[in-house]
């Protein structure tokens, strides 16, 4: 959303979708009194507490099913669907908890009057916003006009995007040149008024509304007379961030003390979404506690009569930047297995960093079962609850992997926290190259959002039971 005025317009009609739903509200408790006058008159009281609740869940709905899109990207239909299944999702969870809550005295005659006032309320400040909106754009009085400061590639790409972008429409006024004999030109239909040292006459003659600055990194020490001279104006002064040619996922901006500090993130991580994904970790692992300490008392048991040596193995991994922290598993090899790695590592049958070999010599009896059904993993729950790993996530690495990675890229895997499970185990497992599960995991950092982990998670369920790909 570039446009301030969307911003604006979603504001309004969040404040008329409040107002709305205020008055449906008591317009139906008050057409319920008028039209069944015989069942008795309600205390209005009584169905206050609803009001809180109701705005809630609509608003969330709302929200959720898209009924606060720019008119440019929805219509009618589009606008109306989104408030029926909001509108029916808000009753139909109002009336289960009114059910699993034994509470009598609410009318649902009033209920049903709100969802049929409420939903035509809305319907109506979504009609006159789309009316405003096509208005606007029509006879230009939305349009932003933008002054840009560059005629090079830069400048090009920067006012195609806008052209694209701008919901509200979109007037290029004129660009601006360090070389005077480009004055008079046009770009893309747009003109070239000036040079960038008449900059604040151009500012005095024209209605701006933003000045970007999209010239070359190499003339970034002219900028600092164009900042000068749109603080004296008051207009808005953006730049290009793309300082440095490479891709980010996130561009930010904070302030350190008087300092402004832009950030730019090769993976975007949502902090709200993480929080979510953190609590998700948390309740599924609690709850399934109960379930999987016996079963980890046995397995331990197991790895205990098997061989001698503890049942637990904790191993130094690389996880979220880099940081190193101790991965638990059950014991699946003996004592000597580190040692003797030396003398069976020309025989691996994987490529790149890792090292596996389909009948490794160090693993036990126990350590071969408990492997091909990953019940080895199951320690790492206490990892998830540490905060040290996710349910979901790229696989944990030795050190002795991490330091024979040989491309930048690879590291790439250490943006985001490690799992017990992931795309790999699903997609595979040791059936796949290392080139394989490296694109795997790249791509589930890449595409991540809550519903995968969710995929990934009951998915995993049948690779487990199946070994798939397990060794």
């Amino acid at each position: 959303m570039y446009d301030p005025r969307s911003k604006e317009l979603d504001r309004t009609v969040f404040l008329l979708d409040v107002v709305c739903a205020v008055a449906a509200f008591l317009a139906a408790f008050w057409g319920r009194n008028l039209l069944l006058p015989e069942a008795g008159e309600l205390n209005i009281y009584s169905h206050l507490f609803l009001l809180p609740l109701l705005l809630t869940l609509l608003i969330a709905f709302l929200t959720y099913f898209g009924a606060y899109k720019n008119p440019r990207y929805t219509n009618f239909l589009g606008y109306a669907w989104a408030l029926f299944r909001s509108m029916a999702l808000t009753i139909g969870v109002l009336l289960s908890l009114l059910f699993f809550l034994e509470i009598q005295y609410i009318s649902r005659i009033v209920i049903l009057f709100f969802a049929i006032l409420a939903f035509l309320a809305l319907l109506g400040v979504r009609l006159a916003a789309r009316e405003y909106f096509k208005k606007s754009v029509s006879d230009g009085s939305g349009s932003l006009r933008v002054l840009i400061i560059g005629t090079g590639d830069r400048a090009r790409e920067m006012a195609g995007n806008l052209r694209n972008q701008a919901e509200w429409g979109i007037k290029i006024i004129g660009h601006l040149d360090p070389d005077s004999t480009r004055v008079g030109g046009e770009i893309d239909g747009a003109p070239i008024i000036g040079t960038v040292a008449e900059i604040s006459e151009c500012l005095k003659r024209n209605v701006v509304d933003e000045v970007i600055i999209a010239i070359p990194r190499s003339l970034l020490e002219d900028a600092d007379h164009i900042a000068h001279a749109c603080e004296e104006e008051g207009i808005k002064l953006r730049f290009m961030a793309d300082i440095f040619n490479v891709q980010v996922a996130r561009v930010s901006l904070t302030q350190i003390g008087s300092t402004p500090l832009l950030t730019m993130e090769p993976v975007a991580q949502d902090e709200g979404k993480l929080f979510i994904k953190r609590l998700f970790d948390l309740v599924v692992t609690l709850l399934a506690m109960p379930l999987v300490l016996p079963l980890m008392a046995l397995v331990a048991l197991a790895v205990r009569l098997d061989s001698p040596g503890a049942a637990i193995f904790v191993q130094q991994r690389v996880g979220l930047r880099k940081h190193l922290f101790p991965m638990f598993k059950f014991r699946s090899m003996y004592l000597d297995a580190e040692e003797r790695l030396k003398e069976i590592e020309h025989l691996n049958e994987a490529d790149g960093p890792i090292f596996k070999i389909s009948n490794d010599p160090r693993i036990t009896r126990v350590g071969r079962f408990i492997r091909k059904t990953s019940l080895d993993e199951l320690p790492q729950l206490f990892n998830v609850l540490r905060g040290e790993m996710s349910l979901v996530g790229p696989r944990p690495m030795s050190i002795r992997d991490v330091d024979l990675f040989d491309r930048g890229i690879q590291r790439k895997r250490f943006s985001v926290k490690p799992g017990i499970t992931c795309l790999w185990q699903i997609s595979g497992r040791s059936d796949l190259t290392f080139e394989q599960w490296l694109a795997l995991d790249l791509e589930y950092i890449e595409n991540w959002c809550f519903w995968l982990d969710i995929k990934i998670l009951l998915k995993t369920i049948p690779a487990v039971l199946f070994s798939k790909g397990a060794v």
